[in-house]
């Protein structure tokens, strides 16, 4: 598939897709609290529970495929960025302990008073409060991968070289957070919760607004990504992806274009994890893992990179078999997925949505025979894209 072809796809898919997800925001909720559980359309509360993680881990295919099937840069470490969002939330949430907690102290978590503590880290501080947790929540994601990208990008570091950093970094990170000494919960992470905005956390309200919350932030994310791709800066993304050199020859600066998406994904990925973790119950560092960042890779393959839903559909699709196929048959999961990834790549190049799109625009000339479009010129297809005065 062109690259004229999936922005023109992301374009006309995106309206859909958002009215979609903004219906079943409304519709899921109302299924779960006014319906009786006779009914044959209620929604049970854990499958609200289990669709809200869903969406979180959507929305963190979305931030991936905006920086890997748009701009062609590989991550597999975004999960670092999801995982850092959830921690924030977590710290929000366990100050809301209070005395509440087992050991009843009114300001350290749980597992600070059992290893000793005797005051609140620094970088705790804050952090009772919503306002400067949800700054954070962008905040700390946002300035990680601004740094990582400022000093890989301006060393030119790009394809699997790229790759390898970033889950060098994920790896890290992840044994940073299993010491107990950090202050932030060591291998048993942050749980426990009791509310969040002053709500109970496991009421079935509070459940279903956080479900609502994440289809509209969902929602929210793939008109940013639509609007993004859809305009002049979209198409410098598809020249850096399809031609990095002759872009820079242009007179363009890829690495500070790669810097700007590669950033705007992370702040996407670690709201996805602040969402994510209220409706979970729990944060900890095999969020890390490498492994999980790998899954966002599938997930994006699978639906389609470079297309607007196709994540979404990807991160649906395989999340909702591994919740059915691990009930099963859960030693057996891993072979699944590769054999899902190594197919997709072999007959289902584009993914779901962008096969999907190609056999549909394949039948539609057929039907309406058009002009066939001038041959295009040696090397990859780019578009002309003008320069600004």
């Amino acid at each position: 598939m062109t690259s004229s072809t999936r922005i023109n796809i992301a374009g006309r898919t995106a309206p859909v897709a958002v009215a979609v997800i903004l219906l079943f925001a409304a519709a899921v909720p109302f299924c779960n609290l006014v319906l009786s559980p006779e009914h044959f359309l209620y929604v049970p509360d854990h499958i609200v529970a289990l669709l809200g993680k869903f969406l979180c881990y959507a929305m963190l295919a979305v931030s991936l495929n905006l920086v890997w099937g748009y701009c062609g840069v590989l991550s597999l470490g975004h999960g670092a960025f999801f995982a850092l969002g959830g921690y924030v939330m977590g710290m929000y949430l366990m100050r809301q302990i209070g005395t509440r907690g087992v050991y009843s102290h009114p300001v350290l978590p749980d597992f600070m008073v059992f290893l000793n503590w005797k005051e609140l880290p620094w970088f705790w501080w804050g952090l009772d409060q919503f306002w400067f947790a949800a700054l954070l929540v962008i905040a700390v994601p946002g300035l990680l991968a601004f740094v990582f990208g400022w000093l890989a990008f301006r060393s030119r570091v790009s394809g699997v070289y790229l790759s390898i950093v970033t889950q060098a970094m994920t790896y890290a990170l992840m044994l940073a957070f299993f010491r107990n000494d950090l202050g932030l919960g060591g291998n048993n992470g942050l749980t426990d919760f009791k509310e969040i905005l002053g709500f109970d956390i496991q009421s079935r309200e509070t459940r279903a607004s956080l479900f609502a919350l994440s289809a509209v932030f969902l929602a929210g994310s793939l008109m940013l990504v639509a609007a993004i791709t859809a305009s002049r800066f979209g198409k410098l993304l598809v020249a850096v992806r399809d031609a990095e050199d002759r872009t820079r020859f242009l007179g363009y600066r890829p690495e500070f274009i790669k810097l700007f998406v590669w950033t705007l994904s992370a702040i996407i990925a670690g709201i996805a994890g602040a969402l994510y973790v209220p409706q979970v119950g729990i944060i900890n560092p095999g969020e890390f893992a490498p492994a999980n960042s790998i899954e966002i890779v599938i997930w994006t393959a699978v639906g389609g990179r470079g297309t607007i839903i196709g994540p979404v559909v990807g991160a649906l699709f395989v999340n909702s078999g591994k919740s059915w196929f691990t009930g099963l048959f859960p030693e057996y999961w891993l072979f699944v997925l590769g054999a899902l990834f190594v197919l997709t790549t072999l007959f289902l190049r584009d993914g779901i949505v962008g096969t999907i799109a190609r056999y549909w625009k394949a039948f539609a000339r057929g039907r309406y025979p058009k002009a066939p479009p001038s041959a295009p010129s040696a090397g990859v297809p780019l578009e002309p894209v003008e320069r600004p005065a």
